[in-house]
Formats: C-alpha cells, sequence, structure tokens
C-alpha cells in the first residue's frame, strides 16, 4: 500500500480511531482504580452520612466498576452479536470476589470492546442505525456515546468511593 492510501485510509477512521483510544483509557483507569483498592474495601459501600459520598452511598468500589464494564459488555455484545442482555446480572461479587478476578474481568470486557472496534470499516459506519432492544433504531455514534458517558459515571462514583473509604485517589481522576 502507498502513502497516499494509508493518509485516506487513516483520514476515513478519525473518529472510529479516537472513540477506541477513549474506550481504551477508560479500561485502563477501571484497571487502576481496581488495582489501588485493597480487597477488603472492594466491596464496602461508601458512607452514608459523608457528603462526599452522597448518591453512593449503595455502591461499593467493585460494584461501580463493574457496573461500568457492564455498561460496555452490553452495547458491545448487542453490537457484535445482538446479545442486549444486562451483563451485571451475572457479575456478581461472590464470583469476582477479588480484585484479580474482577481485572481478570475487565479483560474479557475489553476483548469484546475489540472485537466490535475492529469491525468497524470507516467513520461513516457509526451513521449505520443499531436495533436496540426497546425496539427503537439510533445511530452507532450515539449508542457508543451514550455508553461512554454511563460508563465514565459508574466509573467516577467507583473512584470516589475508593477515595472516600481509603483516601486513594487514583491518576487521571479530579476528585
Amino acid at each position: 500500500m502507498d502513502d497516499t492510501t494509508n493518509a485516506q485510509t487513516r483520514g476515513k477512521h478519525v473518529i472510529v480511531d479516537s472513540l477506541d483510544r477513549e474506550f481504551a483509557r477508560l479500561h485502563l483507569r477501571s484497571r487502576t482504580i481496581i488495582e489501588s483498592t485493597p480487597a477488603d474495601i472492594l466491596y464496602a459501600s461508601g458512607g452514608e452520612n459523608d457528603p462526599e459520598s452522597r448518591g453512593n452511598a449503595s455502591r461499593s468500589v467493585g460494584e461501580s466498576v463493574l457496573r461500568s464494564a457492564a455498561a460496555i459488555e452490553q452495547t458491545f455484545g448487542g453490537i457484535t452479536s445482538n446479545l442486549w442482555d444486562d451483563p451485571f446480572e451475572w457479575t456478581l461479587p461472590e464470583y469476582l470476589s477479588t480484585p484479580v478476578k474482577v481485572v481478570d474481568h475487565l479483560e474479557e470486557v475489553e476483548a469484546v470492546r475489540r472485537r466490535a472496534f475492529s469491525s468497524f470499516a470507516d467513520d461513516g459506519c457509526l451513521l449505520k442505525r443499531v436495533a436496540t432492544p426497546s425496539q427503537d433504531t439510533n445511530p452507532l455514534i450515539g449508542l457508543l456515546l451514550d455508553t461512554l458517558v454511563r460508563a465514565s459515571f459508574f466509573q467516577s462514583q467507583a473512584a470516589a468511593t475508593l477515595k472516600n473509604l481509603s483516601g486513594i485517589s487514583t491518576v487521571g481522576f479530579i476528585i
């Protein structure tokens, strides 16, 4: 392939590549949160009387990270195999009881996401409409952006709970 073809191909993947990087960063931040979390507080919830944890009191670091991963897994499972079930149903703390097991699960979710991104031919495919469980069709880019926002929200809850419970503030978060 010549340089002209490579430049043209790269130009057709600007948005796809940008979204891919953002999801990859989200994955790395989730790993960092879990790897920074002591096992004894992985599923401990934030203090209910602490104003900084208001709204997060019932969610632990582990649960919030798993909800973030579930949002990603549900979207990319739906895109690749039309399986729109909520993965959080089968990612129970009883099975993912240690930080190592949670990280292993995050790697599985990341593999599903990468597989989906490898199927995106160019930025134009982001305009295609995807059928969702609600029987609506949405542009793929809207679905991806919504997923990124939801997953980031849950991840920020995890980071806030970690800081509240242990004083650990992960790199890349302003809390």
